[in-house]
């Protein structure tokens, strides 16, 4: 009767235990990149619950959008399964990495075009990369110089932690130094904002802002964001450490991602599928 007694007991905490792991909540930690973690991976990773849920599984996330630099350091410092990056990771940022035992591993999730806003009554209607480059440099500070308009253009840029202020410097100021008086936002939001209200306003945003109310787009060398011939486009990453396998649920979360459905939500959100 003891023995019986006790393989109930044993069959019973076995039970408990398999039905309390499998209630557990699996969190899925990802921080980065504010041009993918303010819109698209959140809507991604709300679609992936209610997925989940379906089978089950209940999942949360932790997304903090800084920038692609604590990204890149996320994932070297293990604070992160997932890193968010509008940029490659730097030569630097590679060696401190596999000086850690990480082998930093990207992932292309979206595509997207770093647009050029101006305020909606500005009569500029298209820019060229040499005039992009004489704005945020400093070289020209009135609109005069390069249009009808008159006044001290006000330059937004994304600060120095995000990848969008790299990927813009080298790409449509050939890697020129910015000019002293561009204004440093936190994130495309923020800048789409200051430009919808300042009509000497210009800055730069992922194509998931450029539907702000008040800003209008500038087409780009005559092409616009969402072209194949845009000058200024980049792959949006994932970033992971592929010396480390993901945790399963992580891994379905990138699958899903970049499986059909995610995808339908990356052009909802109007960046550029990968497909």
């Amino acid at each position: 009767m003891k023995t019986k007694s006790l393989r109930n007991l044993v069959t019973l905490a076995a039970a408990l235990t398999i039905g309390a792991s499998l209630n557990a909540t699996e969190t899925i930690v990802i921080k980065g990149s504010d041009t993918l973690g303010a819109k698209m991976v959140p809507q991604i990773a709300e679609e992936f619950k209610a997925q989940m849920a379906k089978e089950g599984i209940e999942v949360s996330f932790e997304i903090a959008a800084e920038g692609s630099s604590t990204g890149v350091a996320s994932v070297i410092d293990g604070t992160a399964e997932i890193g968010m990056s509008s940029r490659d990771p730097k030569k630097k940022e590679i060696a401190k990495a596999k000086s850690k035992g990480v082998d930093m591993n990207t992932i292309t999730v979206a595509k997207d075009g770093i647009a050029l806003i101006v305020n909606e009554a500005s009569p500029l209607e298209s820019i060229s990369l040499e005039e992009i480059g004489m704005i945020f440099s400093g070289d020209v500070t009135d609109w005069s110089a390069i249009t009808a308009q008159t006044g001290s253009i006000s330059a937004y840029t994304r600060n120095t932690s995000s990848g969008t202020y790299a990927v813009f410097q080298k790409m449509a100021m050939d890697s020129r130094d910015y000019g002293s008086d561009t204004q440093k936002m936190a994130g495309n939001e923020q800048i789409a904002s200051e430009v919808a209200s300042n009509p000497n306003g210009i800055g730069y945003v992922g194509l998931a802002y450029i539907h702000t109310p008040g800003v209008k787009v500038l087409p780009v060398d005559g092409a616009q964001p969402d072209a194949k011939n845009y000058p200024l486009a980049r792959p949006l990453y994932y970033l992971t450490n592929a010396s480390k396998p993901l945790s399963p649920i992580a891994q379905k979360f990138v699958d899903f991602s970049l499986s059909p459905e995610g995808q339908e939500i990356v052009k909802r959100v109007h960046f550029l599928s990968i497909n």
